[in-house]
């Protein structure tokens, strides 16, 4: 495997002293190999690894270094990831104004380099802005569109993602009954690829989670989390 793939599955893991070490080493490698793909993928990871630890600022700090070597390289691919977590950090500190331009901004950079799935992938965080800029009828299109082409085309480690939107929706129209449905849909689509969500999508769920507990209480929580656990995605938006 690539470091990129390494780097990008240890995360996903959780494994962030991994994460770290492996990042700064490949930093020095790229360096002086002259490698600035290399060294982007080791600064996005960095960054990556400051915002879940809470840090957002260290986060963008790390993105703008990863974005300055991409932008000297002149290889607009390099560009996408950096713009991806300098994005993710404005929806995090709650300018949604700004996040959702940059993720427009972001989504044109990737329809031009011809990248459907990361596309897509924008277009799910695109939804959350709308969302928590309060309109619910925008959000739930973009959340549709994108659950209908990660089935489509079988983006498995997309699926809970989906989920987590789903739950986040539900949370956000008051019906705190199927987002603890959908957290347990998610929990054990994570669980089931070895993996923890992003930290922007673990906030959205942690979020849902907190909202369906206050509501429901804790035994009505836990009822509906296991139900949902129990299910396949597809069915649990009727799509089985």
């Amino acid at each position: 495997m690539s470091f990129s793939e390494n780097v990008r599955s240890a995360f996903r893991r959780g494994e962030t002293e991994a994460v770290v070490r492996m990042s700064e080493a490949e930093i020095d490698r790229a360096r002086a190999a002259g490698d600035p793909a290399g060294e982007v993928e080791a600064r996005y990871s960095l960054a990556r690894v400051a915002i879940r630890a809470g840090d957002l600022l260290g986060g963008e700090a790390r993105a703008r270094e990863a974005l300055a070597v991409a932008l000297r390289s002149g290889d607009r691919s390099l560009e996408e990831r950096p713009r991806h977590v300098l994005a993710a950090v404005a929806r995090m500190s709650g300018d949604l104004t700004r996040a959702r331009d940059l993720y427009r901004e972001s989504i044109a950079l990737n329809e031009a380099l011809g990248r459907p799935k990361v596309v897509t992938s924008e277009y799910h965080n695109l939804g959350f802005c709308e969302l928590g800029l309060g309109d619910l009828d925008a959000a739930r299109a973009l959340f549709a569109a994108t659950r209908e082409q990660v089935f489509r085309n079988g983006w498995a480690d997309f699926v809970p993602y989906v989920c987590v939107a789903d739950a986040a929706l539900a949370s956000a129209e008051g019906d705190h009954s199927r987002a603890a449905l959908m957290v347990g849909v998610a929990d054990a689509a994570f669980a089931a690829l070895g993996q923890v969500p992003d930290p922007d999508d673990a906030a959205e769920l942690a979020g849902a989670r907190a909202a369906a507990v206050a509501a429901l209480g804790p035994a009505g929580f836990a009822a509906e989390h296991a139900r949902g656990r129990s299910l396949d995605p597809r069915a649990a938006f009727g799509d089985d």
